[in-house]
């Protein structure tokens, strides 16, 4: 009688008790940033996803900065390609249907992104924050 008493006031106690497991769990989590979203459609949306993608990972000091790079087709137009850090849009360029020099846009976008980069990296050791940057 006594060991069964013992055994409720027990699991009692470990039922109503929050888990040390998921407050472990919690402060265990994974953050993946340094990110290549690509949710490009074309040709020409791919191949600029394949050379900036090859430019982003030889940068350094990526962590923490994730980057999407979105399409938008237009018929008998040609596709606008945007690019997004973290949800702020910083480059935008438009494809037409004939061949565009696919490479160069791309070194061009790396550049950009380098400059967005170091400008909220100066923020975050100043303090300060401006929402000045436009990106185009």
């Amino acid at each position: 009688m006594k060991t069964q008493m013992i055994i409720s006031v027990l699991l009692a106690v470990l039922c109503f008790t929050p888990s040390t497991l998921a407050g472990q769990a919690a402060e265990d989590e994974i953050e993946i940033s340094g990110l290549v979203i690509d949710r490009t459609l074309t040709r020409f949306g791919k191949d600029f996803s394949f050379y900036y993608s090859s430019y982003w990972r030889d940068l350094p000091f990526t962590q923490g900065f994730n980057v999407t790079l979105n399409e938008t087709v237009f018929p008998q137009a040609g596709t606008l390609l945007t690019l997004e850090i973290n949800g702020t849009k910083i480059y935008s360029t438009h494809f037409g249907r004939r061949a565009s020099p696919v490479k160069e846009k791309a070194e061009q976008a790396v550049l950009i992104s380098i400059d967005y980069i170091a400008q909220v990296k100066a923020q975050a050791l100043t303090g300060e924050f401006s929402s000045d940057y436009d990106g185009f």
